[in-house]
C-alpha cells in the first residue's frame, strides 16, 4: 500500500500547539474542564469556534466533549474558506490531514456520493491554509481513541441556496451511516463586550432554534453575525432530517475574557444539536 499524500499543516506551532505532547496535555485540559448541561437525547451534530486554541479552545472543548462515548466511522466538518477561490464549494485534493497528534484519512468515498446528490461541483484543492476546518482536528482525534474518516468541506460561497442544497446531500450521504457533523464558526468580530453580546445571543438563538433561515436573515440584517453562518446553515438542515430535533448551547464566551481586552472582541460559541424520542 503505498502513502497517504498529507496535507501538511500550516497552523502548527501558531495557531495550535505543534508539539504533540504539549497539544494532547492542552487539549485534555480543555476537554477535562468542560462542564456539560445535561444533554437530552442522542448528538447528531455540534457547533465549535475555530480560533487559535488559546483564545477559543476551553468553548470548542464543550463542543467536542459532547461527543465524548461516541464511535463514529465518519466526521464531516464544514467551515467557511476564509480566502479567495473561485469556487463556492471546497475540499482538500489530498489522502489525508496532517496535524501533530497524526493523520485523519479523507473518506474518498463518502466525497464521491456526496458529488452525486449536489450540483454545485466540490473543488478539490491542494496546500490550502484554511484554519478553520483544522483547527478543529485535534480536538476530533483526541476525544476519538478509534480511527475515523474524514468529510472535510470547506464553503467560500455563504449563500442560502448552497447551504440547504449542501445540508440536503449531506443528508442523503450520511442517512444510514455510522456519523457525526461538525460546523466551525466564530460569531460577531471585533464589537465591544457588550455589543457582542447582544450580537451573539441573537445568532445563538437562531441556533437553538434549528432555523437555519433565521441564521442568514440576521446575518443579513445586522441582528447576528457568525462568519461560518453558511456552514451551520447546512448542518443544521442536514441534521434535522437524521431527526435532530433539539439543539443546546453548551457554552458562550469572548476573546476578551482572554486577553482582558473588552473593547473589541470575537463571540465564539458552543452546541449540541440532538435527536429526542423516538
Amino acid at each position: 500500500m503505498s502513502a497517504l499524500n498529507l496535507r501538511p499543516s500550516p497552523i502548527a506551532g501558531a495557531w495550535y500547539e505543534a508539539d504533540p505532547r504539549k497539544l494532547s496535555a492542552q487539549i485534555d485540559s480543555y476537554l477535562n474542564k468542560a462542564q456539560l448541561p445535561d444533554l437530552q437525547g442522542e448528538v447528531l451534530a455540534v457547533i465549535a469556534p475555530h480560533a487559535g486554541h488559546i483564545y477559543s479552545g476551553q468553548v470548542a472543548a464543550y463542543a467536542f466533549a459532547a461527543l465524548r462515548g461516541l464511535t463514529p466511522d465518519l466526521v464531516a466538518v464544514l467551515s467557511p474558506f476564509h480566502a479567495f477561490a473561485p469556487y463556492p464549494l471546497l475540499t482538500t485534493a489530498h489522502d489525508a490531514y496532517a496535524t501533530p497528534l497524526g493523520s485523519i484519512e479523507v473518506s474518498q468515498t463518502a466525497l464521491a456520493e456526496l458529488q452525486s446528490h449536489v450540483e454545485i461541483p466540490i473543488a478539490r484543492i491542494p496546500n490550502d491554509k484554511e484554519h478553520a476546518l483544522e483547527i478543529e482536528l485535534p480536538f476530533l482525534q483526541r476525544v476519538f481513541p478509534h480511527s475515523f474518516q474524514l468529510l472535510p468541506l470547506m464553503l467560500r460561497a455563504q449563500e442560502p441556496r448552497l447551504a440547504e442544497q449542501l445540508g440536503n446531500a449531506l443528508a442523503q450521504t450520511l442517512k444510514g451511516k455510522n456519523a457525526v457533523l461538525v460546523a466551525s464558526t466564530d460569531l460577531s468580530h471585533f464589537y465591544d463586550s457588550k455589543t457582542a453580546s447582544i450580537l451573539d445571543g441573537e445568532m445563538l438563538r437562531r441556533f437553538e432554534a434549528l432555523d437555519p433561515a433565521g441564521i442568514f436573515s440576521a446575518e443579513q440584517s445586522g441582528a447576528g453575525f457568525a462568519c461560518g453562518h453558511a456552514a451551520v446553515a447546512a448542518v443544521l438542515y442536514a441534521a434535522k432530517q437524521l431527526g435532530a430535533n433539539r439543539a443546546q448551547i453548551l457554552k458562550y464566551a469572548t476573546s476578551g475574557e482572554v486577553t482582558g481586552d473588552t473593547s473589541s472582541v470575537v463571540g465564539y460559541g458552543a452546541a449540541a444539536l440532538t435527536r429526542v424520542g423516538a
